[in-house]
């Protein structure tokens, strides 16, 4: 298959040594066809990339937070990048005075703030391994990260630090400081003594640095040493440190910025992104080194997403990160208010929508094709995300095809998927502006990376494609200096992934007849059915989710039985429209309940599987209708929405062994 428009072939097609799978070629962004774009000379740090962008522009907004008054939230105030410098350096020497020196390893736990950057900002000063510790995850993960990592020092939120006093004493051997972003209370002052720990206030920290005398001198910084270990929540098992070089992070801001250049969409000094998405993750961490290397501005959230959108409408940012279920969310919403609006609105909007979509799929930019119905219609959407985003990107998760064209078309700004992993640090595919084919896929890849897909014939995925109409598909594997450096302490499955300088994501890919690239499956969900067919669970969960009237769906089976059954969270909206029109009485619950509602997901289950021409071992036979969505307090998802598929089990057991009997 000719993949001429964004990608380059740079090695032919081979056999993989030992008899293993076939490799396909290896493609290279064209940009990058002839080798990577050399990083800057005398940056050989992240915190050279601050200092920089203080010394250029020492002036500009750096990090805003709203202002509180008596109880409600008012404008945003902002630091300049000369005062979060110079708070920086007070931190450092704060840190430096209690003994704390280069490759010791600092934690940081908490929601995204202004203490949160300036926090990351000392560790990149003095050299330290930054450790951010998931506010999403329990005490467990928490004390394990601290004992794993041996850190030594902490900087939380103060909603955070009861939950560090309760991993002592299994942590008392490596944690010694402990510093709120703001107050501690006396009762935590206590508890810390008994522990033989140091707290402080975040002002009582900051005085620390008055003792030392001279100014600090600052380590020598290469970019081969470690600038963060990102722990990975992981779907089974104990979390993985990964670890992320100086080198690996600005080689990912120099491909990200050779790639918004090449398309005139540089982030600009007047760009203002909105920090909400973990700063813990890979994903918000780049995004705000990249905004931090450009003199932009960060605003932060207050914590409530309840609240988000109105902290959007306030700060009025211009580039906007998300997760697929916050997009699914604004998508529902729009629906909810166009649905609402009276018949003549609802068709209003309706023709301008076919009109504007039909010239973006002619080839017209998005800006060009509907200004006047952008102007009369859309300007609506667009004001109720501040009124000037211009770009907004999605990762962690697929986004639903539907959905990004929705948004491409209604917010009057890019909406551009993404992939990657904390492991590739972050973006390694990132679709086009003003592609509309590219929806439903991430992308062509950046041009940090080399690409290339090997064969998973348990699965039936051949890397060389079989035959004109069926293109290469495989696992997806990934090399450039972007790459981690393996997973701290565990040798072991460094191993496993990294071979011959290839990182093996575990996904499942398919190369585009341009270039880009989608995301199809995971190498690791499959199973077999006791007759030898392998089901490949996450192909199965995306195409039963087409079904308008299932939000989620988990699918299961094993190699002790000849079917597959599922748990559905039910889309509560259109359920209840079906009851109605039905005749099933009852609340969400009771309607979930009852035996006539369970045929009917069970029939539109087996109907998408007829549409989609599955295979018979392939429809699921038995279906459980839960009406609470999965969640992270049920430890069902990972903090990045990812299934987390042995606690599927667990959590279900009795409801699958249910299904198994009853069928």
């Amino acid at each position: 298959m000719a993949m001429k428009k964004y990608v380059v072939e740079i090695e032919k097609a081979k056999e993989a040594k030992g008899g293993r799978p076939s490799v396909g070629p290896v493609y290279r962004n064209v940009l990058a066809k002839d080798g990577f774009r050399p990083l800057k000379d005398g940056v050989n740090s992240c915190w050279d990339v601050f200092r920089l962008s203080v010394e250029k522009y020492p002036n500009n907004q750096m990090l805003g937070q709203r202002e509180i008054i008596d109880g409600k939230a008012g404008k945003y105030v902002w630091l300049t990048y000369k005062e979060v410098y110079d708070t920086v350096l007070n931190v450092g020497e704060s840190i430096y005075s209690r003994g704390i020196k280069k490759g010791a390893r600092c934690g940081i736990y908490g929601i995204n703030c202004t203490n949160w950057v300036v926090s990351m900002q000392a560790c990149n000063a003095h050299g330290l391994h930054c450790v951010p510790l998931y506010d999403t995850l329990g005490a467990g993960a928490v004390k394990y990260i601290i004992c794993h990592a041996e850190v030594s020092i902490i900087f939380a939120e103060a909603t955070k630090i009861s939950e560090v006093l309760k991993t002592f004493p299994d942590t008392e051997k490596y944690l010694k400081t402990l510093v709120s972003f703001s107050t501690i209370t006396t009762e935590q002052k206590l508890v810390a003594e008994k522990c033989g720990l140091e707290i402080y206030s975040w002002e009582e920290f900051l005085h620390l640095s008055k003792e030392v005398e001279d100014r600090v001198e600052l380590p020598l910084k290469t970019r081969s040493d470690i600038c963060t270990i990102m722990y990975t929540s992981g779907t089974t098992g104990e979390p993985k440190g990964v670890m992320l070089t100086n080198e690996s992070i600005l080689s990912m801001l120099s491909g990200v910025n050779h790639h918004l250049d090449s398309m005139s969409e540089e982030f600009q000094v007047s760009d203002v992104f909105f920090s909400y998405l973990p700063l813990a993750h890979i994903f918000d961490r780049v995004i705000e080194e990249l905004f931090i290397s450009t003199g932009a501005s960060i605003g932060f959230w207050r914590g409530d997403i309840k609240l988000l959108i109105d902290d959007v409408k306030e700060l009025k940012p211009t580039v906007f990160c998300a997760v697929p279920r916050v997009l699914d969310r604004i998508y529902s919403g729009l629906l909810d208010k166009i649905s609402s609006g009276g018949f003549l609105k609802h068709t209003l909007f309706n023709i301008a929508y076919t009109y504007k979509l039909h010239n973006m799929i002619r080839g017209y930019k998005h800006e060009e094709a509907a200004p006047r119905f952008d102007k009369i219609i859309f300007s609506k959407v667009k004001e109720g995300l501040g009124g000037k985003m211009r770009l907004i990107l999605s990762g962690a998760a697929p986004l639903s095809p539907s959905v990004e064209t929705f948004l491409r078309v209604v917010t009057c700004a890019h909406v551009l998927q993404g992939y990657g992993l904390t492991e590739t640090c972050a973006g390694s595919f990132v679709a086009q502006p003003n592609e509309l084919s590219m929806s439903g896929t991430v992308g062509p890849p950046l041009p940090n990376v080399d690409v290339c897909l090997v064969s998973v014939p348990e699965m039936g995925y051949d890397a060389l494609g079989m035959g004109p109409t069926t293109p290469p598909r495989g696992e997806i594997l990934l090399r450039g200096n972007s790459l981690f450096s393996g997973y701290y302490k565990r040798q072991d499955l460094t191993k496993e992934v990294l071979v011959d300088g290839w990182f093996h994501t575990g996904d499942i890919g398919e190369w585009q007849p341009d270039g880009s690239m989608k995301i199809i499956d995971r190498k690791k969900n499959i199973f077999k059915l006791s007759q030898g067919e392998y089901v490949s669970v996450e192909n199965l969960e995306s195409i039963f989710s087409l079904v308008p009237s299932i939000d989620s769906v988990w699918v299961y089976g094993n190699s002790f039985e000849s079917f597959l059954v599922a748990v559905v969270n039910p889309n509560k909206e259109s359920l209840e429209q079906w009851a109605v029109e039905n005749g099933v009485d009852g609340d969400f619950c009771t309607i979930c309940e009852n035996p006539k509602t369970n045929a009917y997901i069970l029939g539109e289950l087996t109907n998408i599987a007829k549409q989609k021409k599955l295979k018979g071992f392939e429809f699921v036979k038995a279906v459980h209708l839960d009406p609470v969505p999965f969640d992270m307090d049920r430890d069902l998802l990972t903090p990045t929405f990812k299934k987390k598929r042995a606690q599927f089990l667990k959590y279900y057991q009795n409801v699958v062994d249910g299904m198994y009997k009853s069928s």
